[in-house]
Parts: C-alpha cells; structure tokens; sequence
C-alpha cells in the first residue's frame, strides 16, 4: 500500500467486506474448508535473541503467501536490559515474577525494542507488519492473576471472550500482518505481563470461528523430543495419552509442557492443527509434510 492510502481509515475495509463474509457461514460455524487459511505462529526469547537466527526467520516468515499473525516473547532480551538498569529478574517455578519495575520494563522492552525491531525487518522484506500490545485497540483485555499461594504480580491471564477478532480481522484482510508483543492490559490503565505462548493460543482459538487456522510454535528444537539431550529423538505426533504417558514417565522438560497445554486447548477448541518445531523448518512445515511435532 502507498502511504497515502492510510491517510483516511474509513478506507480500510470493514470486516465483512474484505473478508467475505457477508451473508455466508463463517463465523457462525462454517466448515474449516470453507474458511480462508491463517497462521499464527509465536517465536520465543532464544529465536529472537540470536540475531542470524531471526533475520533468517523473518526472511520466511514475510514469505508467506497468506494471511499471518506473530505473536513473540523477549525475556531473553528483557533480563539482559534488566541487568543493564539493576532490576533484578525474579522467578518461580519458571515463571517471572513483574513487580512494578519489571512491567515497566517488560513493556518497554516487548512493546518497544523487540516489537519495533521485528516489524522493521518485517517492511525491509515487503511485509506490511503492524506492531501491537494488547492494549492497543484493546485486542485484549486480560485480568491481573488473582493472588492464591504465589503473587505473580502484574501478570495477566486473558480474557478470552472479550478479545477483539474483529480488529484484527479487519487488519489482515486489509493486508497488515499484526505483530503482537505478550502484553495485555486490565482495561483500567495497567498493563499486564502475560505468556506468549497463551496470547498465541487464545488468538487461535477466536479467530478459528473466521478462519482456517494453523497455530504453530516455534523455538530452537525439532520438535518435543523423547530425549533433551538429542535433537533428533523427535516426537512427530503427540495425542492426550501419549502426553499423559509422557508426563508420567517424566519424558518432557518443564518449559515444554505448557505448549503443549495450550495446544490441547486450542485443538479442543477449533484450531485446525497445532505444530510444534524448530524455526528454521517454519516454510518446511507450512509447505510439505511437517518434521515436528504435530499435536492432535
């Protein structure tokens, strides 16, 4: 789009017309077939950090030829600015704790550099990349996580009813790809440190009553691996018993299991298929038979 294009957003199209989906189906239970293809894909703190690893994810990503979202994390990076400014990083059970000086940071880390960054690298390879939190336009709303045995502090849990599918449906089919930071906010002016790999989730579980959509999770592995140790032991297909046999046998990493949490609620959900695997393998997966894992 030229610049001038956006100088009236009454331009932009309205959900219905840019979508087509006046006087059809979808949204009210089409079938997936019918339903146009979106991937919503998140990348993690190690892709993100490494920086020939994301060049070379981006690269792929804005290749792409459909409609897409990017949810990211940046703790990797938010910790080491963290260190730089002496706000000590604090977690328990793997989880960080945002004290008031953490969301400060968080925000302005997330929302700031790592948002920005990618949506530049993004328009450097002709995608039309839109940075967001989820205050902006208020796509969503969350709730503080209320205090039970562990304060967490100012992090969010979604309000997954209330989020706004039809901005962002209203962007995509106006050919913008949102790129969303792990920020939410209480509707109240605060803003709110919540798990990318939720955001991902929940974005895939409300658009999927629009869409065709494909959440894919992408980190440094080949996929959940039977052994740690050994990036080939490759798990290709993980179903509920073979995760509750998983977990029994303590085959699985701490930092994996909440993935794959969110990805049985997707599925549950409406999300056509969950992919789990290495960034490096993103048009591989997309393209061909899939080389990670796949959940179901």
């Amino acid at each position: 789009m030229e610049q001038s294009e956006y100088k009236n957003i009454n331009h932009l199209k309205s959900t219905e017309e840019a979508s087509g989906l006046k006087n059809s189906t979808l949204g009210t239970g089409g079938n997936s077939r019918d339903r146009a293809p979106l991937f919503i894909i998140k990348i993690g703190g190690n892709i993100i950090d490494n920086e020939a690893n994301l060049n070379s994810f981006l690269k792929d990503f804005a290749s792409i030829n459909a409609n897409k979202i990017l949810v990211h994390g940046g703790g990797k990076i938010a910790t080491k600015i963290g260190d730089q400014l002496g706000i000590k990083s604090n977690y328990i059970n793997g989880r960080r704790i945002t004290d008031e000086a953490t969301i400060d940071l968080v925000t302005m880390v997330y929302g700031g550099l790592v948002n920005k960054k990618i949506v530049a690298r993004l328009q450097a390879h002709h995608c039309n990349a839109i940075g967001l939190t989820g205050a902006d336009a208020n796509i969503i709303p969350a709730i503080k996580r209320p205090v039970k045995e562990i304060d967490y502090g100012f992090a969010g849990d979604v309000k997954e009813k209330e989020l706004r599918v039809d901005t962002l449906n209203i962007l995509l089919a106006n050919n913008l790809t949102p790129i969303i930071a792990p920020l939410t906010h209480d509707c109240n002016g605060q803003m709110l440190n919540t798990n990318a790999d939720t955001i991902a989730s929940s974005l895939a579980i409300a658009l999927s009553e629009i869409y065709d959509v494909r959440l894919i999770y992408c980190f440094e592995k080949k996929g959940v691996l039977e052994n740690v140790d050994d990036n080939n032991s490759v798990i290709t297909l993980i179903t509920k018993d073979k995760y509750q046999q998983l977990k029994q046998n303590n085959k699985l990493f701490d930092g994996i299991i909440p993935k794959i949490d969110n990805a049985f609620a997707a599925i549950k959900s409406g999300v056509s298929e969950v992919l789990i695997g290495d960034a490096n393998d993103l048009l591989q997966n997309i393209t061909t038979d899939t080389i990670g894992t796949l959940i179901k």
